[in-house]
């Protein structure tokens, strides 16, 4: 691929954040990827590994240096970044083009516009729906985002090139690049991915704070290693990310907490019928989205 922009600067340099520069180096749609941050053995580390071409510890320098930055830290790290980057850009004749790889948008939005009084037409927010319960850049994957959803969620306000410009760059990480409104965005990652995370999370500690915690964990099998997977992920970041989304996230706790208890009560009546219709709607349903992630190439139907 001939490069597309010169420089990409990628604001926290982690799984996310080194995946997409291992991911862009690969493709050559960049002609360099320049990491930034605080943490210099991380960044080092990183230009060791071959993940980035070079780093900066001084913002400035990234900001004036590259055509695209990129933030990839925690959701209201990403709100705080956006208070260093976006007064700086302001004032620039020809400011870079702004994105982010944050699981909330909805709080990125309204920090924009805190920061500017009205949204930036280069500022355009996304999500890559990918990720590991490892983290660091040592875990950096360039075949990350390949055949997995990165959902952009442009605003009126928007340059479309710059929307362009941002499609073609996740394009060249192998995702699959779609586009919603920012609060479709937040409300359904909220029921999909945020919900799921706090269930995970809530079932581990009840059952590690019961007094026959030992012998429940000696016990368990295969489905709850499987349901309980996602709890082994970051707790900063999915403190962060309860918090940003916290109006979407409530709704889906009472949507589940209303079924979940029409459930209990369908167990203590023994209502077998009910049991059955429940368990029957949610495995054709589960069956369906099997089929979608085959389609798109991320597993086998089951």
């Amino acid at each position: 691929m001939k490069p597309q922009v010169d420089t990409v600067a990628i604001l926290g340099l982690g799984l996310i954040g080194g995946s997409l520069a291992k991911a862009l180096r690969k493709s050559g749609f960049c002609r360099r990827v320049i990491g930034y941050g605080h943490r210099e053995p991380s960044l080092r580390r990183g230009l060791e590994l071959g993940v980035i071409d070079a780093f900066t510890l001084d913002l400035g320098e990234a900001i004036n240096t590259a055509d695209i930055i990129v933030i990839c830290t925690p959701t209201l790290v990403a709100a705080e970044v956006l208070g260093e980057i976006l007064p700086q850009t302001q004032a620039m004749a020809e400011p870079p083009l702004i994105t982010d790889a944050a699981s909330v948008k909805g709080s990125l939005r309204d920090a924009a516009l805190r920061i500017c009084g009205e949204f930036p037409a280069y500022l355009v927010l996304g999500h890559p729906i990918a990720g590991s319960e490892r983290s660091g850049v040592e875990a950096a994957k360039a075949d990350l985002y390949n055949n997995h959803r990165v959902i952009l969620t442009p605003v009126p306000q928007n340059d479309a090139a710059a929307v362009a410009r941002v499609h073609a760059m996740w394009l060249a990480t192998g995702a699959d690049v779609v586009e919603m409104t920012v609060d479709r965005h937040d409300a359904v990652l909220a029921a999909t991915s945020h919900l799921p995370h706090l269930l995970a999370y809530s079932l581990v500690d009840a059952l590690a704070q019961s007094a026959e915690s030992d012998e429940i964990f000696r016990c368990a099998a295969g489905g709850f290693r499987d349901f309980t997977r996602i709890a082994s992920s970051d707790p900063v970041m999915w403190r962060d990310i309860a918090i940003a989304n916290r109006s979407a996230l409530l709704q889906a706790i009472d949507l589940f907490s209303n079924h979940l208890g029409q459930l209990r009560q369908a167990v203590s009546e023994e209502d077998a019928e009910g049991l059955h219709a429940t368990f029957t709607r949610a495995k054709t349903a589960r069956d369906d989205f099997a089929r979608i992630l085959a389609d798109r190439g991320q597993g086998k139907p089951n």
